[in-house]
C-alpha cells in the first residue's frame, strides 16, 4: 500500500513537474512572445490630401493581419485590409484618403489601425493592437501678402521687410536666401504681422529672398520679395607677411590656441587666419542669430558711431591676400570697420542695447556683442577692458569697452561690426542717418500706416 501511495505522489509530482516545464516553455518561447505590434501613429495629424500618411508597425513574431478604417462620426469606410501568407517583421502603410466610395465634406476623422502578429499567445490568436489619430483635412495654404519692403539692398548691405501671414495652424515661417540662409521674422504692430530685417553677404554675387509659410498640414505659401539689386565692388589687398608678424603675434595666437604643436610659421598663420578664425566667427554666428519673438510697434535706433574721432584704418568686405617670398598662403575677408584714435579710447553704444557677450574669442581678442533687438547686433573687437558683463542693459551713450590690442591686432584700434541674424553687414549703412531713415524706419513707419486705415 505504502509503495503503491509512493508511485502515485511521485507521479503527482512529475505531472506538476512537466506541467510547470511546459508553461515555463510556452511562457518563454519566441512562438508564444506576448509584446503586442507596435503602430507609429501620432494622436493628431494634420493633413493635406497631397501625400499619404505613412503609418510603421513592427513586431518581433511577425505581422499577421493590418486593417486601417476611416471614419467621419457617421460612415466609416476600410482603407486597407490585408491578411499576410508570410507575416513580416515590418509593414508599412501608406493611407490615402478615398476618392469613391465615401462621401463626406467634414474637416476632422479619425483614423483606426489595427494589427495583429503571428504569436501563438492568446490561445493561438496572437496580440492586437488597436491605435487612433484625429485627422483634420487642410487643403488651404497660408494667407501671405507683403505690406511694405526697402527699395533696394545693396551687397554686403540690409533691408527691411513687412507683411502679414495669417492660419489657423501656422507651423513655420522665415525668409529663404538663394545662398541657403533662412532669416526669422518678429511680430510687429498687429496681429498675424511681421517684420524682418534680410541681409545679402559682400561676398555672395547673387540675392534673392522668399517669404515661406507652412501650416501643420504641409500647405506652402510663398511670395518673393522684389528688391532693387545694386551690386558693390569691394576692396582687394595683397599683403605680404613679415618674420617678426609671423614669429610674433602669429605665433602668440597659435600656441595659446592649437592643440597640436605647429613648428612652422606659415602654417602657425594658416591656423589661425582659417582655422581659428571659423571657428571665432561660428561663435559670433551663434550668439547672434537669435531673433525676439514679442510683438514690436517700433524700431528706435541712432546712428552707430562707436569711437569718437576715430578714423577708418581698414574697411567693410576687403579681401585680402596673404604672400610670402612672393607666394600666396592664405586669404581672410575683412567683416567690419577699424577704427584708431588715442591708445585706450572709450568705446560707446549710441544705442539701448543688451550685452549677449563679453570675453576673449581668439583673433577678435577681448570681444563685445550687444543686441539692438530685431535681430541686430554690434560688435566690438580687440578691447583692452569692459565697463558692462552679460546681461547688462546699457543705455544709449554709454561707455562700455575701451580700445586695445587684444587678438590679431598689431596696433590699439576697435574692430567695428554690425550684424543682422549672424550675418556681418556694412556697418557704414548703420552709421548714416539718411540710410536708416529711407531703408528702415520710413518701411516700417508706412506700413503702420497702411495697417492703420
Amino acid at each position: 500500500m505504502r509503495s503503491r501511495k509512493s508511485n502515485t505522489v511521485i507521479y503527482v509530482l512529475l505531472f506538476f513537474i512537466l506541467l510547470i516545464a511546459a508553461f515555463a516553455y510556452i511562457y518563454n518561447a519566441k512562438m508564444f512572445e506576448q509584446q503586442a505590434p507596435t503602430i507609429d501613429l501620432p494622436q493628431s495629424i494634420d493633413w493635406n490630401l497631397k501625400k499619404p500618411i505613412t503609418v510603421n508597425i513592427a513586431d518581433a513574431s511577425g505581422i499577421k493581419f493590418v486593417r486601417a478604417v476611416l471614419s467621419d462620426g457617421t460612415n466609416s469606410i476600410v482603407l486597407n485590409k490585408k491578411v499576410y501568407e508570410q507575416s513580416l517583421q515590418e509593414v508599412k502603410l501608406d493611407i490615402v484618403f478615398p476618392k469613391t466610395g465615401f462621401m463626406s465634406n467634414k474637416k476632422n476623422f479619425e483614423l483606426s489601425i489595427d494589427a495583429n502578429d503571428a504569436s501563438k499567445w492568446n490561445f493561438f490568436s496572437g496580440n492586437t493592437t488597436t491605435k487612433k489619430s484625429i485627422i483634420t483635412v487642410d487643403t488651404k495654404k497660408p494667407e501671405l501678402f507683403i505690406i511694405n519692403n526697402s527699395y533696394k539692398i545693396i551687397k554686403g548691405g540690409s533691408a527691411a521687410v513687412v507683411f502679414k501671414t495669417k492660419d489657423e495652424n501656422l507651423k513655420e515661417l522665415f525668409i529663404q536666401t538663394n545662398f541657403g540662409k533662412k532669416f526669422y521674422p518678429t511680430p510687429f504692430y498687429k496681429q498675424n504681422h511681421f517684420v524682418s530685417l534680410l541681409a545679402w553677404p559682400s561676398d555672395e554675387e547673387n540675392f534673392s529672398a522668399d517669404i515661406v509659410a507652412i501650416d501643420k498640414a504641409g500647405n506652402i505659401a510663398k511670395e518673393r520679395i522684389r528688391f532693387y539689386l545694386k551690386n558693390r565692388k569691394y576692396k582687394v589687398s595683397k599683403i605680404p607677411l613679415r618674420d617678426n608678424f609671423l614669429e610674433g603675434k602669429i605665433a602668440d595666437l597659435a600656441s595659446e590656441y592649437s592643440q597640436n604643436p605647429l613648428e612652422d610659421k606659415i602654417a602657425k598663420f594658416k591656423f589661425v587666419n582659417e582655422d581659428l578664425r571659423i571657428e571665432n566667427e561660428n561663435h559670433i554666428e551663434k550668439i547672434t542669430t537669435k531673433v525676439p519673438q514679442d510683438m514690436i510697434s517700433d524700431f528706435v535706433l541712432e546712428p552707430f558711431y562707436p569711437l569718437k574721432n576715430g578714423a577708418a584704418v581698414a574697411s567693410f568686405g576687403d579681401q585680402r591676400f596673404y604672400t610670402y617670398g612672393q607666394k600666396e598662403i592664405s586669404k581672410s575677408l575683412h567683416v567690419g570697420l577699424d577704427f584708431a584714435s588715442t591708445a585706450k579710447a572709450n568705446i560707446i553704444t549710441n544705442n539701448v542695447a543688451e550685452v549677449v557677450f563679453a570675453g576673449s574669442n581668439g583673433i577678435y581678442g577681448d570681444n563685445m556683442i550687444l543686441s539692438h533687438g530685431l535681430g541686430l547686433y554690434s560688435l566690438y573687437g580687440h578691447c583692452s577692458s569692459f565697463f558692462v558683463q552679460v546681461g547688462d542693459k546699457v543705455a544709449k551713450n554709454t561707455p562700455i569697452a575701451t580700445t586695445g590690442t587684444t587678438g590679431l591686432a598689431l596696433g590699439d584700434h576697435l574692430h567695428f561690426g554690425v550684424l543682422v541674424q549672424g550675418v556681418e553687414v556694412r556697418p557704414e549703412e548703420w552709421m548714416d542717418s539718411l540710410w536708416l531713415n529711407e531703408n528702415i524706419f520710413t518701411v516700417l513707419n508706412n506700413a503702420k500706416k497702411m495697417l492703420d486705415r
